[in-house]
């Protein structure tokens, strides 16, 4: 760049430069807001998502029917009473003998209602081995775990009277309890631990204990505030707890990388030998810059799951969408006041034993990737080959890639006495578990052609092949609603369920309550919502695919004025995220190494986790990139050939990314160790793509790429030169101009 007058250009330099020198108002309206937004959250309270939202189709008017006649479900149980071996039956005296205790001590806990004995109700396995005893808990089912305790204690009791037989409790409400009892703190330690975790690595990375606290401020206030916004969003969206437990991991994960990224470059300019206020500048005007590019970025990816049309989804994205920008905004405001407070204090509390390497010039030596970069840069073409070949051969698995909503014996495997119980009915009443339920409308439930299209709705959903029976059918008459559960053939396979399913949709229910007009007779139940739940997946995969893409290519094009740059961005991240989707499949569904991580005997993905992985993901690696390539483009803007600020950016910036990588993968991989095997692969998943994405793709892959392409990585089509300039060009050497003014705008002499 030759000598001349340029300005200080950019939203994020002049945020920076006004907070340094307003520092205590910024730090004022920074701490004023957290507290705002946490009071009106909580005097507005947070709205979850209902049941009624969760889904489109099927699922979903199955639910707006029960909920607009309101009629609340209470929570189902059942025990399951089985022969322990010999002949004994469900005639036997003996048998008939613990039946009735069972029904006796149930009742006699005074917290259930509608207590049906197998006898009645003809709830005994084709063997005559097995039966099973009904009944509801009182009042509301959400909350039926608390009060379970009582039954299952006296169905334990009954248990020991009668050791020849088996007696458990299963259902909605000792399910509820069994879990929450055994994975219930679970979920809270994981994201506890996440703080300690990340300022041990933050502490070690800096080597003192105030520049640790600042990543770890910025990130738990940024939470905090975006905790309080949305409850008052939620009046809008609703959210969930899973969107709850979604923001905090991506919270940290940004906040900490944020403020990583500004304040490693601020110390990076005084080591240089630069004052305090210049080095903020610097830090305002480049790292400052691509926290901008980089949240921007990340936000447009986190929309793309609004796209969804699953509310769940819309919660995530939306969640994740508002911290990151708080925690975008807090780095380049609050941030740099607190590095213009603090002056040499950022160095208080230095542990004596962590000492780093410097080069001249202030910058930190990586003797590693300087040595890897040597080897990358001296024959780029065998490092893309055999990066991109490892990344492809990684990645070969996710093209058999297996989705389903994981059963609970998937889900836990057989960790808990439950998860044996509910195999154990399934293989005694296929379906049984989890019947298909059809939520019958009607203007006269009671009417003469009603009642017959029920009868024979139950008589064909047997004789068809889908069901085995029983049958049951609960008339609500004064709603004009009638429950029709329907055990399905293929029980915990969700393949055969799903067939069963699909034969009482398409050929059972059209040839008898379709025949009766204004009837309506939605399908739902868990076998049905996870279908419906694949099948609008399946239909958002495209748009959210290529929102996110075109997006991220069009926000890249601006910001750095190159369409090599915004290409290899693209392809480097698809690769990325395609080799996380081939370790999932391979440990998870193949079983390769599933013993590592404790995952043995799964056998599938959960569905919704592909798409949650792509965005999350390919939001998540633009922080490297545009960081990286930041630093490159700076460099060749002070006039270093390409390959030259090639290895001046990825050396200069390996300390920082390498730090924030290890706080991620730390961080994601403390949910990798949760029993749910959901949040495992969702960890796992994570953590492996943010280990692949700041080692192979940024320390191998990008520095070999782009010097391959040398001069060509800055190519714009003249056709696009009318694009609007995102481009911050200002180098160290002109922020830092001696003939500098603080006033924002003014010019500064180079």
């Amino acid at each position: 760049m030759g000598n001349g007058d340029i300005r200080v250009r950019g939203l994020a330099a002049r945020a920076g430069g006004w907070s340094a020198r307003h520092r205590w108002a910024a730090v004022g309206i920074w701490v004023l807001f957290v507290v705002l937004a946490m009071g009106l959250g909580s005097a507005a309270g947070r709205v979850d998502v209902k049941d009624s939202d969760q889904l489109k189709g099927e699922t979903h008017t199955a639910a707006r029917i029960v909920e607009d006649a309101g009629i609340d479900e209470p929570a189902s149980e059942t025990v399951l009473i089985q022969a322990r071996g010999g002949d004994l039956k469900a005639t036997d005296a003996e048998f008939r003998d613990a039946v009735e205790a069972v029904v006796r001590a149930v009742e006699g806990t005074g917290r259930v209602t509608e207590v049906t004995s197998p006898y009645e109700t003809k709830t005994i396995s084709k063997d005559g081995r097995s039966a099973l005893v009904q009944f509801d808990m009182r009042g509301e089912s959400d909350t039926a775990g608390e009060r379970v305790e009582p039954v299952l204690k006296a169905v334990e009791g009954v248990q020991k009277d009668h050791e020849s037989l088996r007696i458990e409790e299963i259902g909605g409400a000792s399910m509820m309890k069994t879990f929450d009892d055994a994975f219930g703190d679970d979920f809270k330690k994981a994201e506890y631990s996440a703080v300690p975790v990340a300022f041990g690595i933050l502490l070690i990375a800096f080597g003192a204990l105030v520049a640790a606290l600042l990543p770890l401020a910025l990130a738990v206030t940024a939470i905090m505030a975006t905790m309080g916004l949305m409850g008052v969003v939620s009046h809008v969206m609703a959210m969930s707890e899973t969107a709850n437990s979604v923001m905090l991991l991506v919270g940290m994960a940004v906040g900490v990388d944020y403020c990583l990224f500004y304040l490693r470059r601020e110390r990076e300019e005084r080591e240089a030998g630069r004052d305090a206020q210049t080095a903020l500048r610097i830090a305002a005007a480049t790292s400052g810059r691509a926290i901008v590019v980089s949240g921007v970025t990340v936000c447009v990816a986190m929309a793309g799951m609004l796209f969804t049309g699953l509310a769940e989804f819309e919660a995530m994205g939306l969640a994740s969408l508002m911290v990151v920008a708080v925690a975008m905004v807090g780095s380049v405001t609050v941030l740099p006041a607190l590095l213009s407070l603090l002056g040499e204090r950022v160095e208080k509390g230095r542990l004596p034993f962590l000492r780093r390497r410097k080069r001249s010039g202030g910058t930190q030596d990586s003797r590693f990737w300087t040595a890897v970069l040597r080897r990358v840069l001296a024959k780029p073409v065998v490092a893309v080959v055999v990066a991109a070949g490892a990344l492809l051969a990684i990645t070969a698995p996710a093209l058999g890639m297996k989705t389903q909503q994981l059963t609970l014996d998937q889900e836990f495997g057989d960790s808990l006495p439950i998860v044996q119980t509910y195999n154990r009915l399934n293989d005694a009443f296929p379906g049984g578990s989890e019947p298909a339920e059809v939520i019958v409308k009607a203007h006269d439930i009671n009417a003469p052609e009603v009642k017959s299209a029920l009868a024979d709705f139950r008589d064909r959903a047997i004789s068809s092949g889908a069901s085995r029976g029983p049958v049951e059918i609960k008339l609500h008459d004064a709603k004009n609603v009638a429950f029709v559960y329907v055990p399905l053939v293929g029980g915990s396979d969700q393949d055969k369920a799903g067939a069963s399913l699909d034969l009482l949709r398409d050929e059972v229910r059209p040839a008898t309550l379709g025949k009766v007009d204004g009837l309506e007779a939605p399908i739902t139940g868990q076998v049905a919502g996870s279908k419906d739940f694949n099948d609008q997946l399946a239909g958002a995969v495209v748009p959210v695919f290529a929102f996110v893409v075109v997006f991220a290519f069009v926000l890249m094009l601006l910001s750095f004025r190159s369409l090599t740059i915004a290409v290899t961005s693209i392809v480097l991240n698809l690769l990325s995220v395609g080799a996380a989707y081939g370790i999932l499949v391979a440990v998870f569904q193949h079983g390769w190494g599933a013993s590592l991580v404790g995952a043995e005997g799964v056998g599938a993905i959960i569905t919704w986790l592909p798409l949650f992985l792509f965005v999350i993901l390919f939001g998540l690696s633009m922080d490297y990139h545009v960081f990286v390539v930041s630093r490159i483009r700076e460099a060749r803007l002070r006039g270093l050939a390409t390959k030259d600020a090639i290895r001046h950016g990825v050396v200069t910036t390996a300390g920082v990314v390498t730090s924030a990588a290890v706080i991620m993968v730390a961080v994601f991989a403390i949910f990798g160790t949760l029993s749910m095997q959901s949040m495992k692969q969702m960890g796992v998943g994570l953590a492996a793509a943010v280990l692949i994405d700041a080692t192979i793709i940024r320390g191998v892959l990008l520095p070999a790429v782009m010097a391959l392409l040398g001069e060509r990585n800055w190519y714009l089509p003249k056709w696009l030169h009318r694009l609007p300039d995102l481009t911050h060009d200002e180098t160290p050497q002109a922020v830092a101009a001696p003939a500098a003014r603080h006033d924002e705008g003014e010019p500064l002499k180079v």
